[in-house]
């Protein structure tokens, strides 16, 4: 009697052993265990060429753990059963032998099963699931000599598998798809509501993939706000301009801003001691880098970075300037806002001053706006604040002007107008039957 129950809790054992090292090695990180066997890990070299042939793995470590179970099952039954039968019998139980056997190997059986899914297969397999690299590589040598000792069986079965799945239309060797995009944000988000990723590298992360689905006029300056040279312009009118606005580029055109002749780097002219014009426009004013305004910004990035290019002007559909663009533009589309030296923090293009009133500036893009109050706008059809003011009202507004929106449920009052645009303006979101009705 003791010696069958030795059996069985080594059988258990063995059971818990295969099926943690099953979890482990599912568990392990691929590239970690492809890092590490590159490295010249022995134990990662031999487990990494088991979890190349998957199907072969799986079958092996099912191999041991069916064994194992079955094997329990059996010295169970033949070791027990009959004396708990006998027991039953001489203790007066009613029944027939023949079925108190029965009765008695049902119950031995469920008794079995208790203790070895709790621990030859609970237990071990969370432990596997928090432990997965010790255990994997722990168990390396393990697993390795039992696949070789195994691999005849192995072959049979899964040759057998392979057969019976191709007999119902699956290719046995078909790989699972590359991991998705999908895939990689939702185990980023799990990762920072874990925190095992904070949210600033969880956020650039995220910006990193939508990269390639914003244009470059979606980040650019916009064309009303672009600080220009103008030829017809005095250079002392140029020089005053570029002490005052303190950039490093700007664009050189002749009357109007369609006509670039070229982009005057400062760092150039601050260099020459002749300012004449034609000094200048020899010497510090550099070809332009034009682009099309709908050049999706990884490309663009990827554009600059290899023609060193920092400074681009954008063009419409008509070659006429949209706007400007710069390598920084595109860096704090990935990491968030850069502030340089002497720049001073970038405004708020919405402030909230109370519950549903908001003071909000023309060049506030409309998703925004449509996110921050909480109403639906046409975002497909403009892309600022300005532009639903226009079609709202078919003009440019004067200073101080009020006027509602009912359609988009709004009451606009215009604070002040710059060069034909709104430069803010404070908005109230007029109450509806939905929202008074959730008050």
């Amino acid at each position: 009697m003791i010696g069958s129950i030795v059996t069985l809790v080594i059988l258990v054992i063995l059971n818990a052993i295969f099926a943690s090292a099953e979890i482990a090695v599912i568990s392990m990180n691929d590239a970690k265990l492809k890092r590490l066997a590159e490295d010249g890990n022995k134990r990662a070299v031999k487990l990494a060429s088991l979890t190349e042939q998957p199907a072969k793995f799986l079958a092996t470590i099912q191999v041991a753990i069916t064994l194992a179970g079955q094997l329990g099952s059996a010295v169970a039954a033949d070791r027990f059963a009959g004396p708990l039968a006998a027991v039953l019998v001489n203790a007066g139980v009613p029944v027939a032998e023949g079925v108190l056997r029965n009765i008695a190997l049902v119950v031995i059986t469920l008794v079995l099963a208790y203790f070895n899914l709790v621990f030859g297969e609970l237990v071990p397999k969370r432990i596997a699931m928090q432990k997965s690299e010790q255990l994997a590589l722990g168990m390396a040598n393990m697993l390795y000599g039992v696949s070789k000792v195994a691999a005849p069986l192995v072959a049979l079965l899964t040759f057998s598998t392979n057969t019976i799945l191709k007999l119902i239309g699956i290719a046995p060797n078909q790989e699972d798809d590359a991991v998705t995009e999908e895939e990689i944000r939702l185990m980023l988000a799990e990762g920072n509501e874990q925190g095992i990723i904070d949210e600033h590298e969880n956020k650039i992360i995220q910006n990193v993939f939508e990269f390639d689905d914003i244009s470059a006029e979606q980040l650019c300056t916009h064309r009303m706000d672009v600080c220009g040279l103008d030829t017809e312009d005095t250079m002392e009118t140029w020089e005053q301009t570029i002490w005052e606005e303190n950039h490093s580029f700007y664009p050189v055109y002749e009357g109007n801003k369609d006509e670039i002749i070229g982009v005057l780097d400062t760092k150039y002219y601050f260099r020459l001691k002749d300012k004449s014009r034609e000094s200048v426009l020899q010497k510090a004013v550099k070809e332009a880098f034009f682009i099309p305004e709908d050049m999706k910004a990884d490309t663009l990035f990827e554009k600059m970075r290899t023609e060193r290019k920092y400074f681009a002007i954008l063009l419409d559909e008509y070659g006429g300037m949209s706007g400007i663009i710069t390598l920084h533009d595109l860096m704090e589309a990935l990491v968030g806002d850069l502030y340089e030296e002497e720049e001073t923090e970038i405004r708020e293009n919405i402030s909230k001053i109370e519950e549903g009133v908001y003071r909000i500036a023309g060049e506030a893009e409309l998703s925004e706006i449509e996110k921050e109050l909480k109403v639906e706008l046409p975002t497909d059809q403009y892309d600022t604040f300005n532009g639903l003011v226009y079609s709202i009202i078919g003009r440019v507004p004067e200073n101080g002007e009020k006027f509602s929106c009912e359609g988009f449920g709004l009451s606009i009052q215009v604070e002040n107008v710059e060069r034909h645009c709104i430069d803010w303006a404070v908005v109230t979101v007029m109450p509806t039957k939905e929202n008074e009705e959730e008050a």
